[in-house]
């Protein structure tokens, strides 16, 4: 039963860690409508020429999972802290490309911080794919 439980971890932590690189080729194609209406509103705009680039930040510091706190205010945390910057370029209204900076990783990867930026959107094309097939 505990090795049951380990495992569910394991894999919850592993589809966390490769939320944001899903995003990355998920979310290329897609119109940019699409991507506001799962991304929200982005907190920076910019065009030249025909390029859009549309930023959100997520400036929360998102922790890893382990954080253990005892008496005395002892903690230990387990796990880097990380914020995130997913910037998504649009090319004749669809989605060209989508990079992350910032602080970013966590226990969870490379990425981490990304991962609730980019959650509703890979889930969002995910299921549209499903139902085309």
């Amino acid at each position: 039963m505990i090795r049951r439980a380990w495992l569910v971890g394991l894999l919850a932590l592993a589809a966390c860690t490769a939320m944001p690189e899903r995003a990355r080729t998920a979310l290329v194609g897609q119109p940019r409508s699409a991507v506001l209406s799962c991304m929200g509103v982005p907190d920076r705009q910019e065009q030249w020429g025909g390029i859009e680039t549309l930023t959100w930040r997520q400036d929360q510091p998102v922790q890893g999972p382990f954080d253990i706190k005892g008496p005395l205010s002892l903690e230990l945390s387990l796990g880097g802290h990380g914020t995130c910057r997913a910037t998504v370029t649009i090319r004749s209204g669809r989605v060209a490309s989508v990079v992350y900076s910032g602080p970013s990783a966590t226990l969870l990867g490379r990425n981490g911080a990304c991962a609730g930026l980019v959650r509703g959107c890979v889930h969002l094309t995910e299921g549209l794919q499903g139902e085309t097939r």
